[in-house]
């Protein structure tokens, strides 16, 4: 049949390179897509086979069907919804055994299932022997052996698929059963528990995650968490089909999957220490573990914040150039000058300032933030940290999350995915704007190099410094948020979770820098447009709509002043960044236009220039440090702040992430100034 479409879906374990079959089956043939009563987008992407396109989705990688996270229900509602003509089971061959689990299940509830027995290379380094032959006959499905980053055995793959997605080569698994060598089957044996059928509520609650049975690193918070019934019947067509496994048919699945491993896997008598362990033995330790974390995370900082310089002056003396070719088509057209400036010197330089500012930034940091969690070390930063987080009634991976909002907050944001407890994950979600992002790194190192560089060697190492305590101070208000929300309105008892340490691989760059630009880079970056767009227009409004011979934004300053007098700061930088909510990049932009009196934003460019104003206009290096702090603290901006509504799905939570911060950062302020006062410093 010329040009069928088949639908693929591709399951798997965390770490067992399934994103990486994926990206080579598909190439650039990608695109994210929503499916049916789901907010969660998952990737899909199309490879053509002799006459067929095989449509691959990449489903979130998951120990069990068993729903205990966001990733298990996605995957099993995907796999039990949309009923895909193949499930291709990507398993990690340096583990056979605790993959197999997985796979049992998942032949459970899917027609044609095909294993992908991937990581071969590294199998064979590690000395250890498969017997794909025997593996395929113990399952009863076709079994291909794979090393996806060099692309052994891919070919072989499509071919199976295609085979599966026909009917042929074997790759029926009848649903709701298994065979099991003889222990039991559809018409089991007395005595024997049977996989498949629909189980009762009660059957379904308080069983043990399956995830905890699995052979990995595994990091504890806290008490276990009850599993929650498997079967909601929401969006699923054939109800028949949902169903969960008992803690027996767990167990069972268990010692198949050993029993089989046991049978097709042999391994060297004697394993040597492997790089990995050598490598562990010195980052997860606990001497060295966190200033090596600290080392390398200031090296990405150094070098996002020295690189990141000139392509953001070439782009903003591109951008910039534009507008004046803009201002003179629109009016030489014989545009209004008030629409003439809410299109071009508000819309579009705010566009402008945002996009010359953050996208050399995540451009740099993102692809290096990649590299790194490609590398396999990111979870190793999240097991350094796991107990201070512990302590703070937070989880593990809230330190990975934290590690992103460095980038971008909005990018934290959408990886507080990772975390399977909603509690938890919404802790992460609301306290990741404590960690300064790169669209506030430009604010803070301008007052720090104003105010705190001294004389000498010793005083030009003050901004460095200021900043360093800036990004600690963030990381200890974050622990103290998370403690305070975990005693207060997101009580809860901690969660246990599978910490799974990957071996250390060799990144593919040039993939990962392009996937860290697609995923990340333009992503944050269209949600930074989006609501930069009408924020510019009000800024111009602001400044250029008079009352009582004053311009609106002078009145709103007035307006605010005796209460910015409280947290340290003028009336003047309060309202810059209240009006600078769409991108934390234009506040000291917005102050300067107030000052200067203009109608529109502008840039100084000289640091010194910059100084003698803020300093015309009473600024103390007292208020230098209280705009740092407020600038760590303050409310996120807005292309944050519509992240956390899209991930929540709710107002009040986008409201609390706007609420929290604001709160904290004048309490902070109010406290520190008032001993400034009573020690006689302001």
């Amino acid at each position: 049949m010329s040009n069928r479409q088949f639908l693929v879906a591709l399951a798997g374990n965390p770490n067992v390179g399934k994103s990486t079959v994926f990206n080579a089956l598909t190439g650039l043939r990608q695109h994210t897509g929503n499916w049916t009563g789901k907010t969660v987008a998952l990737l899909e992407g199309t490879a053509r086979y002799r006459d067929a396109v095989l449509r691959f989705v990449d489903l979130p990688g998951t120990y069990s069907l068993r729903v205990n996270s966001r990733e298990e229900e996605v995957a099993r509602d995907f796999l039990l919804a949309e009923e895909p003509d193949v499930t291709v089971c990507v398993v990690d061959a340096t583990c056979l055994e605790r993959n197999l689990s997985l796979v049992l299940q998942v032949m459970t509830v899917t027609p044609r299932c095909v294993v992908c027995l991937n990581l071969m290379d590294e199998a064979r380094k590690h000395g250890i022997h498969i017997d794909t032959g025997l593996l395929a006959k113990e399952l009863g499905i076709p079994v291909v052996p794979t090393a996806a980053r060099s692309g052994e055995g891919l070919q072989n793959l499509l071919e199976a698929v295609y085979e599966a997605a026909q009917g042929y080569g074997g790759a029926e698994s009848t649903r709701g059963s298994w065979k099991t060598n003889g222990t039991f089957s559809t018409e089991s044996p007395e005595g024997s528990p049977k996989i498949g059928g629909t189980l009762s509520t009660e059957e379904l609650e308080g069983g043990e995650p399956a995830e905890k049975r699995a052979g990995s690193a595994c990091s504890t918070a806290g008490e276990d968490v009850k599993d929650p019934s498997f079967c909601s019947g929401g969006g699923v067509r054939d109800q028949s089909l949902v169903s969960s496994f008992s803690d027996s048919e767990v167990e069972v699945m268990y010692q198949e999957a050993e029993r089989i491993a046991s049978r097709v896997v042999r391994r060297p008598g004697a394993t040597a220490r492997t790089l990995t362990d050598r490598l562990d033995d010195i980052v997860t330790s606990r001497l060295f573990g966190i200033p090596i974390m600290l080392l390398l995370l200031g090296i990405v900082f150094l070098i996002t914040v020295s690189l990141a310089n000139y392509p953001s002056a070439v782009l903003s003396w591109v951008l910039f150039r534009i507008e004046d070719t803009l201002s003179a088509i629109m009016l030489g057209l014989g545009a209004p000058q008030w629409l003439h400036g809410i299109l071009v010197r508000g819309c579009y330089r705010t566009v402008a300032w945002v996009v010359a500012v953050m996208l050399p930034p995540m451009a740099i940091f993102f692809p290096l933030f990649t590299l790194l969690e490609d590398f396999g070390y990111l979870p190793r930063v999240a097991f350094n940290l796991d107990h201070l987080f512990q302590k703070s009634g937070g989880h593990g991976k809230q330190a990975l999350t934290m590690s992103m909002g460095f980038g971008c907050n909005a990018a934290g944001v959408v990886a507080a995915r990772i975390i399977e407890s909603p509690r938890e994950r919404l802790i992460a979600i609301l306290t990741n704007c404590f960690v300064p992002c790169n669209g506030r790194f430009p604010t803070l190192i301008l007052i720090s190099g104003i105010f705190f560089r001294g004389e000498g060697l010793l005083g030009a190492a003050g901004p460095g410094l200021a900043m360093l305590g800036v990004i600690l101070t963030g990381v200890g208000i974050t622990l103290v948020v998370s403690r305070i929300l975990t005693e207060t309105i997101l009580k809860g008892v901690p969660s246990s979770f599978v910490l799974e340490l990957p071996p250390y691989r060799k990144p593919e760059i040039w993939k990962t820098i392009a996937r860290s630009w697609k995923d990340r880079t333009v992503w944050v970056l269209k949600r930074a447009v989006a609501v930069a767009l009408p924020c510019g227009a009000i800024t111009w409004l602001a400044a250029n709509v008079t009352l009582a011979g004053q311009p609106v934004i002078a009145h709103l300053a007035n307006l605010l002043q005796p209460f910015a007098a409280l947290i340290g700061m003028d009336g003047v930088i309060l309202t810059a960044f209240i009006l600078g909510f769409p991108a934390n990049e234009i506040v000291i932009p917005i102050a300067l236009m107030s000052y200067l009196s203009q109608g529109t934003m502008i840039d100084l460019g000289s640091t010194d220039v910059i100084g003698a104003v803020l300093r015309s206009n009473g600024w103390r290096w007292t208020t230098g440090l209280s705009v740092l702090l407020f600038s760590l603290l303050h409310f996120p901006c807005g292309t944050t702040v519509y992240t956390v509504y899209k991930e929540t799905g709710s107002r009040k939570w986008a409201a609390m992430s706007v609420l929290i911060p604001t709160v904290v950062a004048c309490a902070v302020l109010f406290v520190l100034n008032t001993v400034f006062g009573l020690a006689g410093l302001k």
